[in-house]
C-alpha cells in the first residue's frame, strides 16, 4: 500500500507540472500572436520550444506512465466505475491538446500564425475546464 501511495504522489506531482505547461503555453501563443517586433517573436519561439521539450513532454510522459501503472495496480477496483472511463476520455483529449500545441509551435517557428488572438485566449481556457472536471471525477466519483 505504501508503494501505491508513492506512485500516486508522483503521478500528482507530474500532473501538476504538465498542467503548468498546458496553462502557460497558450498564454505564450496569445503573446506571440500579438507581438509586433522580430525580437519578441524570436523570444517566444525559444520559450515555446523549451517549455514544450523540457517541461511539457517529460511531464506528460511521466504522468501517463505513472497513471497507467496506478490503473494496472487498481484495475479490479476501478474498471467497473464509470468515472474512470470518463477521466480516461479527458486524458486522451489532453494528449490531443498537448500535440495540437506542437502544431501551433511549429507554425509559429515558420512565422505562420494559425489562429487569431481571440482563438488563443479561448484555447487557453480549455485545460482549466478539463482540470475541474477531472478533479471532480477523481475526488467525488459521481458514478
Amino acid at each position: 500500500m505504501t508503494f501505491y501511495l508513492w506512485l500516486k504522489a508522483f503521478h500528482i506531482i507530474f500532473v501538476v507540472t504538465w498542467f503548468a505547461g498546458l496553462f502557460y503555453m497558450p498564454r505564450l501563443f496569445v503573446y506571440h500572436a500579438t507581438a509586433t517586433d522580430e525580437v519578441s517573436r524570436e523570444r517566444f519561439k525559444v520559450m515555446q520550444a523549451k517549455l514544450y521539450k523540457i517541461i511539457m513532454n517529460p511531464s506528460m510522459i511521466a504522468t501517463l506512465v505513472l497513471g497507467i501503472w496506478l490503473l494496472i495496480e487498481s484495475w479490479q477496483a476501478f474498471s467497473s466505475q464509470g468515472w474512470v472511463w470518463l477521466k480516461l476520455f479527458f486524458v486522451v483529449a489532453l494528449i490531443g491538446y498537448h500535440h495540437y500545441c506542437l502544431r501551433i509551435i511549429k507554425a509559429f517557428a515558420d512565422d505562420r500564425v494559425l489562429h487569431s488572438e481571440k482563438f488563443y485566449r479561448i484555447f487557453n481556457e480549455l485545460p482549466s475546464l478539463v482540470l475541474v472536471v477531472v478533479v471532480i471525477l477523481v475526488v467525488v466519483k459521481p458514478f
